[in-house]
């Protein structure tokens, strides 16, 4: 599995690397971001798509 994250539509509330910081990190401006190149080991997968039902403004996909 593989996120990427739109960050046009992220408004930078946080909560991707809050949750899931080997994952998702914050970029210079405060807006998320894939870490790497958005790699997520099969022990994550079940947070990383909580996170993405979490995300407010839809800017995280599994590719």
């Amino acid at each position: 599995m593989r996120v990427i994250v739109d960050n046009t539509r992220c408004d930078g509330y946080g909560t991707c690397f809050d949750m899931c910081p080997t994952v998702f990190r914050s970029d210079d401006w405060g807006y998320a971001a894939a870490v790497g190149d958005g790699s997520v080991a099969e022990s994550d997968e079940t947070l990383v798509r909580r996170v993405i039902s979490l995300c407010a403004e839809h800017a995280i996909r599994e590719i």
